[in-house]
């Protein structure tokens, strides 16, 4: 099989990609997904991803493992990452966010021409149909659908008010270039009638509209085992489907969009890297790059919980059960009840002290105990409020463990490996706590969870927080834009010393955006789609008129 362009990967970036190149029908495209199709009742109803994001059995989800993290007191980290068409926004929160505008900016200053916050805004407007409408940082036209949340809990409403009551600015748009405050979380959700209620993952808003396009062609189960060179040329992709191993080729060229954890792996799989990541595994070198792989940065995430006798949220037992049961009907007939629900329905980006230019922590209130991505269930209800350090300093790497394509790749995510992140971690949990034990949200608890108490030092936060942080899913860089010796690929994301291959995902963001990555990738991807047309436009011409 041969085609104009081989994308490897349907998640956000790549169904985005899919969808925009085979605007023009004289482009032939062909999609490569490991998973499967991403349309079941797991992935539309928003509450199925408690299903899902645990990995206690493969239901859309690569449920990888970090190796053992010495600043976590040596435990392992679990990494689910989405595996079906949607990637990983067919299995997270939904909430979205974009960032900080002087992120962007970052970017630029970086040697990334053409990313500052002007340039990227255009493509968040494109890709979004916000249901408050269009206007000079939103659209209403995109594929990608904005909601507000369809049934906040009156427990979320208290968190936003305790925040208030601190002199924290409540926010309604976290989305136009300053995120600093509190409020509620947008989410991508269907706001039409008649999909009112359901996720609306990538593959959703993007590919799935558009799969009888005669020059898409879609293949699921596909699992990629190295890319194929003609020298320094990417001329197509290895796949395995099943028991068979399959070639398809590329005409223009090949991109991968395997996000932070794959891409590298499929680049060092196919010899592209450090040679000390690569030749110890059988694999012959193609082209030396030293930054493939590196600079892995992830937002560590920090976890305070409580019990309560309010009933009007998510628990474990007889009678929530019921409840449970109850909105899901509810929300089969109408969209808008629990099952709804985004989880985290609480929203924060605070700075930790004046000095800092951004917020440095983001909070995520949810309206559940969460222990151990949900792998760890406590009966009764509760609710829980999450605090990440936004601009994490430490970083780690994504390797290969052997020479199989199947093989899980290595990932070692360095987290607290810089003691300034536990310094951030522990300012931000103070703030948290600050805002959990003030009315109106303290009158909803009736006992707090984890050990967690009114004299902590700065030791016990420490203990703390060694003992039971886990990553919040927003690992990225390790395919990092740029100019300098550890970039991976260009500002038109193009690899560095190979010709007809691009990388397209959350792995080419050279810093961390201050906030969840999902909809800079898809941002990303529609700008990725316009290089590419602007690249390969005069080719496109010519044959026409021939």
């Amino acid at each position: 099989m041969e085609f104009d362009y081989v994308i490897v990967g349907g998640g956000s970036g790549g169904a985005t990609l899919a969808s925009r190149l085979t605007e023009d029908p004289n482009v032939t495209v062909c999609l490569l997904e490991a998973g499967g199709k991403g349309k079941s009742i797991f992935v539309r109803m928003p509450m199925a991803v408690v299903a899902m994001l645990p990995g206690h059995v493969e239901i859309n989800n690569w449920r990888f493992n970090s190796v053992p993290q010495s600043g976590l007191n040596g435990r392992v980290a679990y990494q689910p990452r989405g595996k079906a068409l949607g990637g990983s926004s067919a299995i997270n929160a939904m909430l979205y966010v974009r960032g900080h505008k002087g992120d962007y900016d970052e970017w630029a200053a970086l040697g990334c021409d053409g990313w500052a916050w002007d340039d990227v805004l255009p493509y968040f407007r494109k890709s979004e149909n916000n249901e408050r409408g269009a206007d000079a940082a939103h659209g209403d036209t995109g594929p990608l659908q904005v909601s507000n949340q369809k049934a906040p809990r009156p427990i979320t409403r208290a968190f936003v008010e305790a925040g208030t009551r601190l002199q924290h600015r409540e926010v309604a748009d976290f989305n136009a270039g300053d995120n600093e405050g509190i409020g509620l979380y947008q989410v991508t959700q269907y706001h039409d009638p008649a999909k009112n209620g359901e996720r609306c993952s990538v593959a959703a808003g993007y590919l799935h509209p558009i799969m009888d396009r005669p020059n898409l062609t879609v293949i699921t189960r596909a699992h990629a085992e190295r890319i194929l060179f003609d020298g320094k040329t990417a001329r197509g992709i290895q796949y395995r489907q099943g028991n068979k191993s399959k070639n398809v080729r590329a005409k223009k060229e090949v991109v991968l969009c395997g996000g932070a954890f794959n891409s590298p792996q499929l680049l060092q799989l196919s010899g592209v890297g450090r040679a000390e990541d690569i030749t110890p595994h059988g694999i012959d070198m193609v082209h030396e790059l030293p930054g493939v792989g590196q600079n892995l940065q992830d937002h560590l995430d920090f976890t305070l919980a409580y019990k309560t006798k309010d009933a009007d949220n998510i628990g474990i037992g007889v009678l929530p059960t019921f409840k449970v049961v109850k909105e899901m009907l509810r929300w089969r007939k109408d969209g808008t009840s629990m099952a709804a629900t985004c989880f985290a329905e609480g929203a924060a980006f605070l700075k930790t002290s004046s000095a800092e230019e951004r917020p440095d922590i983001q909070l995520h209130f949810t309206i559940a105990v969460v222990d151990d991505h949900a792998r760890k269930l406590h009966w009764g209800n509760g609710y829980s409020c999450h605090v990440c350090a936004l601009r994490p300093y430490s970083r780690g790497s994504v390797t290969l463990n052997s020479a199989d394509p199947k093989a899980p790749p290595r990932i070692d995510p360095g987290y607290l490996s810089d003691e300034r992140d536990l310094a951030t971690l522990i300012k931000g949990a103070k703030m948290t706590r600050e805002i959990m034990k003030t009315e109106p949200l303290k009158g909803y608890a009736s006992k707090e969870l984890f050990g967690v108490h009114d004299d902590m030092t700065d030791k016990d936060w420490e203990k703390a927080i060694r003992a039971r942080a886990e990553t919040i899913y927003h690992p990225i860089g390790t395919c990092k834009m740029g100019v300098d010796d550890q970039a991976v690929v260009d500002p038109e994301l193009r690899v560095h010393g190979l010709d007809n291959i691009r990388v397209v995902d959350a792995s080419v963001m050279p810093r961390l955006i201050g906030g969840n990555t999902n909809a800079p990738t898809v941002m990303i991807a529609e700008k990725a789609a316009d290089m590419i047309k602007a690249a390969h436009a005069g080719a496109t011409q010519d044959r026409q008129s021939a």
